[in-house]
């Protein structure tokens, strides 16, 4: 964890992590890539996919089973900067949202062995701190899946560095 880090974004820290479990959670029942458009905000969140085909209501109540499973692991959480070119090495890595301005030196994020993701966001220290994910509505149109969703009973805190 590096101490002198300042987050780029402020999100509400839980909210967060529980959108990178919600990406890798997309990425292995889907196999499609990370929400390119993603709203994320202390009390709702919402976050885009794009599908061959709509989700059935079971694969939706899947993706929350998942992603609450995940997040019952109190799996640690934790930042590591690293040069680009050993970060590209890291499985499954997406930095296709990098900016071009992102230089040689990239801060990706881990929880625990289930994701790792490139990120300038707060988040929490371990997934026991993010609660329950749930799934308020979602619709599917036009080969977009949105996705929007709340946490109950998050643990409060200050925003962490992790």
């Amino acid at each position: 964890m590096t101490t002198d880090f300042v987050a780029k974004k402020d999100y509400f820290s839980p909210m967060h992590t529980a959108e990178h479990v919600l990406n890798q959670t997309m990425v292995r029942l889907f196999g499609c890539a990370r929400s390119k458009n993603a709203h994320i905000e202390k009390n709702k969140s919402k976050c885009d996919y794009f599908l061959s085909a709509a989700p059935t209501q079971a694969q939706i109540e899947q993706v929350q089973r998942q992603v609450n499973e995940v997040l019952a692991q109190h799996l640690p959480v934790r930042a590591q900067t690293l040069p680009r070119l050993e970060a590209a090495r890291i499985a499954g890595l997406d930095m296709s949202k990098l900016p071009a301005d992102a230089g040689d030196m990239l801060r990706v994020v881990f929880i625990g062995d289930y994701d790792a993701c490139p990120c300038i966001g707060a988040h929490v220290q371990n997934t026991a701190q993010v609660g329950r994910f749930m799934i308020s509505s979602w619709d599917y149109a036009d080969g977009r899946l949105r996705i929007r969703f709340k946490l109950e009973d998050c643990v409060p805190q200050e925003s962490q560095h992790s």
